[in-house]
């Protein structure tokens, strides 16, 4: 059974840049980014100064924890352009980033992987960066 999607919140800065993206030329054809533009629609956004501190925004560093493969995982969400996997930054453009994007501490979310099966991945702990 597929629990149902857990309420997101992002700030209007983030909102506004991944729109610019997302609407670019260069990313407006690709069907990979739908997930990431539906995540957008359903976000509540919040102004930066109301973000609460536990929410996974862009440049953030979060802890998380697969719970069916019992393994934590720890990443910063970042900008396409910025990600470098070797380094654990982990573009928004990714299925992980659009996932995990604007949940909090202790929240779960279910997605698909690449190996055909459904990871539960639960939020431990975000660390904002400037």
């Amino acid at each position: 059974m597929t629990m149902p999607k857990p309420e997101i919140i992002i700030s209007s800065d983030d909102l506004e840049r991944l729109e610019g993206l997302l609407y670019s030329p260069a990313a407006r054809g690709r069907r990979d980014l739908d997930a990431l533009r539906d995540e957008l629609e359903r976000a509540e956004v919040r102004a930066p100064e109301d973000m609460p501190a536990d929410v996974i925004r862009m440049e953030s560093r979060a802890r998380f924890q697969d719970l069916e493969a019992d393994r934590i995982y720890e990443f910063t969400l970042v900008y396409p352009g910025n990600a470098a996997p070797d380094t654990d930054r982990v573009s928004i453009f990714s299925p992980a980033g659009s996932a995990l994007l604007g949940l909090s501490k202790g929240q779960i979310i279910e997605w698909p992987t690449a190996d055909a099966r459904t990871a539960r991945l639960e939020v431990l702990d975000v660390v904002q960066h400037a």
